[in-house]
């Protein structure tokens, strides 16, 4: 009776997974086969394999140098983004978990706040500042804010795996003379692979999908990443969609390979934490 239980509870959750799975691979699947469909048969046979095989669609996204001007933006702005949101978190995650001090809680819960409210919501004051600072139309306008609210959410995960390494490794290397930022350097970063790459590819995924906060910051067009690039296949009255497909493909493909080589420390760094609050 046991083992016939175990055998249902699989079965339950190898569907569970499976579908899932399905609801992720599908769409991404679809995406890359419409890619290489007229618009005509991706009208008429959306889900369906290509009646005939325009690899010119692809092709000609490729050899143009449009695409990577948006890739090369890109890349700028969600590798100074994921570099400072490491930076930041991992020092403030830290201090929070290894130092008590007057207001520590109070400081948690204030950075807590952040992951309540979308940048959507604050995009005017938003705006307001970015003009102030002088920051309009530069990379530094949309890398900044896209940081500041990426940090709730960072120091969360940093926060809760500092706390469970082990107490011991901090008294001994006291007793051996180690200040806090050396033990930080040298000891906890080391350490902290794992909660590296989770932040590190959370802070990526949503930099390299950021849609709004570009659109309002950048106004050059030799700025733009990406995500603004799809509106060049679209038209006053049409859109060639089958082209905005295979743009897709090609832009998520690099933060897809980027996922599944971390996903090892993914999952790792999120189990990280779990035990004790």
């Amino acid at each position: 009776m046991q083992r016939r239980r175990v055998d249902v509870f699989n079965t339950y959750r190898f569907t569970v997974l499976m579908l899932v799975a399905g609801m992720v691979i599908i769409p991404l699947l679809a995406t890359a086969l419409g890619g290489f469909k007229s618009l005509g048969d991706l009208r008429t046979n959306a889900f369906a394999l290509p009646t005939e095989w325009l690899f010119s669609n692809y092709w000609g996204i490729l050899s143009g140098a449009r695409l990577w001007q948006l890739l090369f933006n890109s890349m700028v702005i969600a590798f100074f983004t994921v570099f400072l949101t490491l930076a930041v978190a991992a020092m403030a995650g830290f201090v929070l978990a290894h130092i008590r001090f007057f207001g520590s809680r109070f400081l948690m819960a204030y950075f807590l706040i952040g992951l309540m409210f979308p940048a959507a919501t604050a995009i005017i004051p938003l705006f307001i500042k970015v003009r102030d600072l002088g920051l309009l139309d530069t990379y530094w306008g949309v890398i900044l804010p896209q940081v500041a609210f990426a940090l709730g959410f960072s120091i969360l995960l940093f926060r809760s795996f500092f706390r469970e390494l082990p107490v011991e490794l901090l008294d001994a290397a006291f007793v051996d003379g180690c200040g806090y930022m050396r033990f930080f350097w040298y000891v906890t970063l080391p350490l902290s692979r794992p909660i590296l790459s989770t932040v590190g590819i959370f802070a990526l995924v949503q930099s390299w999908n950021n849609f709004l906060l570009p659109l309002v910051m950048l106004n050059s067009d030799s700025k733009f990443p990406w995500p603004l690039g799809i509106m060049q296949f679209r038209g006053e009255y049409s859109s060639d969609w089958n082209l905005i497909l295979a743009f897709i493909t090609l832009t998520i493909a690099p933060a897809v390979v980027f996922f599944l080589l971390a996903q090892r420390y993914i999952v790792a760094g999120l189990l990280g934490g779990a035990v004790k609050g």
